[in-house]
């Protein structure tokens, strides 16, 4: 639930957050540290129509921002090393480790001829191939690509006990040195220590320009981040030596690590003095040294990235209602892009697509066009005789390829009642904890709409498939943990409808309450327990002086909120005639029954087979026999020619 979690705004469970992506360089911000689910449910904002949210923005941050178009160009046959985000802009986490990043790609910024900082935002749609192509199921993920690879790599996944800033710096510089001689960028000095008579030749030699010998211990990382700090710069050069030989360093006069020796053009040396033996008091020092000064080094062009001025209109909308706008744009989000991050689905994956999608199918009250195509994909993945499916195939039918009549999902995020004061606010996750939210009221509203799904009881069901889903397709992986402790720790208790409501409901607040006052936060909607009291005055009460719930009254204000008839249509978008080539009439019209199947007029279920209607296979049968019967009467046409040939043409022996 992770994307769920950020959902929930101080005005209702569905406020999250999000940013979305893409920029360049970052501030020097100290992260703020996110508890996986809370972070998880911390943003909403998906691509929306006013362009996708930032999380890096070009110009302010040291962030290389890539996309689609430029990922594979930028890391392919590459001068130098690439450590690539790849982030998802609703992603609670990815918003509250965005400052982490951008001061990592600060902090480095002097090592980009060796190795760049860049972030990838797989919200946006069009990253969506690429983000798949990498195997990115999960958010965020970190991959490292060596220099000068020129086959395709999905790249090495960053290894690390956490991912606080010096911890990934010290990676990077470990990546570098990993490098063989013949694949390490060319801007990258030799990172390993040199031995004590190759010091005693460089005081030796005269090289006319500075050089810097950083004494260290063997587990520091100070000599090879000095190293790297000054590879813009020339008239110096830096190298790295241990101090495992004692009475070496101390002819040197060293008699503490790390410490820096420097040997200045005319050949004189010594020990630097600074304050404190600190890789940023050396480089300084190294850096304002007389005829120091910056190389012009000829970096890439960052992909240019056209900022997006348009500004997305604020639409008004009433706290009291749910919109439809934002629950299809919320499913067009799950269906065609966090779900096509996996190419394939088997197994226990495949399972859970299955019974999440009956669930939607059985009890999301949505307009006819989308529970069309909701049940005809839950009949066509219960058809299935196989155990692995490509999801491109889910996705054609998603997209309505078969060109079937009455199917149609927006392909649009158009957020209303989910809309952020900001666009990388609330959105995706604001939507997710609403669906699931209405799936719980509509379970014990429509008890018998689960029956014969092989799903079990209802109560159970739902939130089992609302768990299965987070666990396996949520793109945050720690919220989608975080998310499973919790149902680990009580869901089994529910055993009724309304303890379903009430279970989400309570979970949900306390998600709310977690994130309240971090990144993701939307200050025009706080993160407070919900339902405000001006929403429900009979949810509240007050016992000892404290402000406490009625939770037979928040019960009805849950179902009566999240309810189908509380759905409000404005904004949704009308399906396109281009959808639906076929006149509404050739297909039976569906129609929800109390058990959620849809049947035609005639009472018999308007049946698909792998995604084809009943006028489609018959069209099928009655081209299959007629061109039967032609193939049979031209076999037997040219038969009795060649027979009529023979005869005439016959001529009998003497």
């Amino acid at each position: 639930m992770a994307a769920a979690g950020a959902a929930v705004a101080a005005r209702s469970p569905a406020a999250a957050e999000g940013t979305a992506a893409r920029a360049r360089r970052p501030l020097l911000l100290r992260p703020s540290r996110l508890p996986p689910l809370l972070v998880l449910l911390a943003a909403a904002a998906g691509p929306g129509a006013g362009g996708a949210a930032r999380l890096y923005r070009a110009g302010e941050d040291a962030v290389w921002v890539l996309d689609s178009g430029s990922v594979r160009g930028a890391t392919a046959n590459s001068s130098a090393a690439w450590l690539v985000q790849f982030y998802s802009s609703w992603c609670g986490h990815c918003i509250g480790y965005a400052p982490t990043w951008r001061a990592l790609a600060r902090d480095v910024r002097d090592w980009a001829a060796a190795i760049r900082v860049a972030a990838l935002d797989c919200a946006e749609e069009k990253n969506r191939e690429v983000c798949s192509a990498y195997d990115i199921h999960f958010y965020p993920s970190f991959r490292y690509f060596k220099a000068f690879t020129k086959d395709f790599t999905t790249g090495e996944n960053f290894k690390g006990p956490d991912r606080e800033l010096q911890t990934v710096r010290r990676a990077m510089v470990d990546f570098l040195q990993n490098h063989t001689d013949g694949n390490r960028p060319p801007a990258c000095p030799a990172l390993d220590p040199i031995r004590p008579s190759d010091v005693l030749s460089l005081i030796d030699r005269h090289e006319g320009h500075y050089v810097a010998i950083v004494f260290e211990s063997n587990s520091s990382y100070v000599g090879r981040e000095v190293i790297l700090d000054l590879i813009p710069y020339e008239n110096v050069v830096v190298k790295r030596a241990l101090d495992a030989d004692t009475a070496f360093l101390g002819k040197l006069g060293v008699s503490a690590v790390p410490s820096c020796y420097l040997i200045h053009p005319n050949g004189s040396h010594g020990l630097i003095d600074v304050a404190k033996p600190l890789r940023s008091f050396f480089s300084s020092y190294l850096k304002s040294l007389p005829d120091v000064r910056k190389k012009s080094l000829a970096l890439p062009a960052k992909p240019h990235e056209d900022e997006n001025s348009e500004v997305v209109a604020w639409r008004e909308f009433d706290r009291r209602k749910l919109y439809t706008a934002d629950l299809e744009s919320g499913l067009h989000y799950l269906l065609r892009v966090e779900l096509a991050a996996h190419r394939s689905l088997a197994g226990a994956e495949l399972k859970t697509l299955k019974d999440f999608v009956t669930v939607l199918a059985k009890l999301l009250p949505s307009r006819p066009p989308v529970q069309k195509l909701l049940e005809t994909l839950r009949e066509w993945l219960a058809s299935l005789p196989l155990d692995r499916i490509p999801y491109r195939a889910v996705l054609d039918l998603v997209n309505n390829k078969m060109r079937i009549s009455g199917i149609f999902l927006t392909s649009h995020v158009k957020w209303i009642g989910c809309q952020g004061s900001r666009p990388e606010l609330r959105g995706y996750s604001c939507a997710l904890w609403q669906l699931f939210h209405v799936l719980t009221v509509e379970a014990g509203t429509h008890p018998e709409a689960l029956a014969d799904t092989g799903l079990g009881d209802a109560p159970q069901a739902v939130l089992q498939a609302i768990r299965g889903y987070v666990r396996t397709f949520f793109g945050c992986r720690e919220c989608g943990e975080h998310f499973e402790e919790m149902a680990k720790e009580s869901m089994a208790a529910v055993e009724t409808a309304d303890q379903a409501v009430l279970w989400l409901w309570r979970k949900h607040n306390l998600v709310n309450g977690r994130l309240a006052g971090q990144l993701s936060e939307d200050p025009k909607f706080p993160k407070v327990p919900w339902p405000t009291p001006d929403l429900c005055p009979a949810c509240h009460e007050e016992t000892n002086g404290l402000d406490s719930w009625d939770e037979g009254q928040v019960l009805l204000f849950l179902k009566r909120h999240y309810s189908a008839a509380n759905l409000a249509h404005a904004g949704a978008a009308a399906p396109a005639q281009a959808e639906s080539p076929r006149p509404p009439s050739a297909l039976p019209a569906p129609a929800r029954l109390s058990g959620g199947s849809r049947r035609g007029p005639d009472g018999e279920a308007a049946g698909t087979f792998l995604g084809f209607s009943s006028l489609d296979m018959s069209l099928c049968v009655a081209l299959y026999v007629a061109s039967s019967l032609f193939l049979m009467v031209m076999f037997f046409f040219f038969r009795v020619r060649s027979r009529r040939w023979k005869v005439r043409h016959h001529h009998p022996a003497v």
